[in-house]
């Protein structure tokens, strides 16, 4: 598949749900992962023309080859599995949870009836 039809095709084939995104470069390494509430419209962010995106992520994309998904029932699923993803690739472009100094945090309130992990910033 060309570069320039991977809008397209991601546009009729992502779904817009909940889920972890993994781009891969050449040697299919993972070079970034992230998470999104509707992956086809995040996926399709990164697709902009260069000068629209932030420098690093002009280069991210240059070198990516492929994209991966994993769908997750919910954003939190999404949120966790990122993290793990993350501390276990120890991808380039990924810089914030790379290095174990920072943790997300999540709330799960056993007071309630029907507990639902939520994140949260602490």
């Amino acid at each position: 598949m060309q570069r320039e039809t991977y809008p397209e095709w991601f546009r009729q084939n992502l779904p817009e749900r909940s889920g972890v995104y993994l781009f891969k470069d050449r040697a299919g390494e993972i070079i970034y992962v992230g998470k999104a509430k509707n992956l086809r419209k995040r996926v399709l962010s990164y697709f902009r023309p260069p000068e629209e995106l932030p420098r690093k992520t002009s280069l991210m994309i240059l070198r990516a080859r492929g994209v991966d998904v994993i769908l997750t029932t919910t954003e939190q699923e999404a949120f966790i599995l990122e993290s793990n993803l993350i501390k276990r690739h120890l991808p380039r472009y990924n810089i914030v949870l790379r290095d174990d100094k920072q943790y997300p945090c999540l709330r799960l309130d056993t007071r309630e009836p029907y507990p639902v992990l939520a994140s949260f910033a602490g």
